[in-house]
């Protein structure tokens, strides 16, 4: 059984978790974030191995390979990883896990932070931001302030729980994960009415003094919404179903704008 003796302090897990904000610094399609990976774990392996060349050869070596993982949770696997680099554990060991570690957690913080929490916050400031009021950008800048500050509360998660706090993610992320889908889908719904705008001019002429407008005399009033809400529709099942192109639907979205204005539908 291998001594555990402590090397790291917490600050110096402070100190990894806002390293790892380089984690993309060094970015390319071979070794994708393996060189920033490596420079934000590099001041913590020299503490941890000194004089010990021959270990701190191997370890950059293995952290120098392929690695594509979440830049807001990677901070997690850092400190896990640092745990055990500071237990000494089998080199096999180390890399295993971090081979096994990193897809998963791109997953989870891909599903969390780039399609749930970011697209509702830049939403919801943007609609303040529209109106002219300064809350829009205050809002989306504090909430990614936060992520990026809970990088060290993840940092330190991975550190302190090691290969325990496996399990307590995956549970975690689930729950977090489903909450904010139906936060996600509520506030989508709504901003659906705030910012898909079809107005139909056409009108229906009942005698030589007197016409009905069709959209302020029918749809504002017995269907309001619906023409948003139908066209909405209509674009997310050709995305989903018919797996048309968004560029395509963007371009049709476009030509028949035009010719609506054109014609005089719309």
């Amino acid at each position: 059984m291998k001594e555990s003796k402590k090397v790291l302090t917490k600050k110096d897990i402070t100190k990894l978790g806002l390293l790892s904000s380089f984690l993309q610094a060094s970015f390319n399609y071979e070794r994708m974030q393996a060189g920033g990976f490596t420079v934000a774990q590099l001041p913590f392996l020299k503490k941890i191995y000194k004089d010990d060349k021959e270990g701190l050869s191997e370890s950059m070596k293995d952290n120098l390979e392929f690695i594509n993982t979440h830049p807001n949770l990677v901070g997690f696997l850092m400190g896990l990883l640092l745990s055990l680099e500071e237990n000494h554990e089998d080199r096999s060991l180390i890399k295993g896990l971090k081979v096994a570690l990193f897809g998963p957690l791109a997953g989870i913080g891909d599903a969390i932070f780039w399609f749930t929490i970011l697209p509702i916050v830049a939403g919801i400031s943007a609609s303040f931001a529209e109106q002219g009021s300064l809350l829009g950008p205050i809002i989306f800048f504090l909430v990614y302030l936060v992520i990026f500050i809970f990088r060290i509360v993840w940092t330190h998660l991975g550190y302190n729980l090691g290969v325990r706090a496996i399990d307590k993610i995956k549970t975690s992320s689930q729950t977090i994960s489903k909450a904010a889908t139906i936060l996600g889908v509520t506030v989508i719904g709504g901003l659906i009415a705030s910012y898909v705008h079809i107005n139909v001019l056409s009108e229906i002429a009942i005698n030589a003094e007197h016409a009905v407008s069709i959209q302020k005399d029918f749809f504002d009033k017995i269907f309001p919404n619906i023409l948003p809400m139908g066209y909405t529709l209509l674009m997310y099942g050709l995305l989903k179903k018919r797996k048309v192109s968004p560029v395509v639907l963007i371009l049709v979205t476009f030509v028949l704008s035009i010719l609506m204005s054109l014609i005089g539908v719309l």
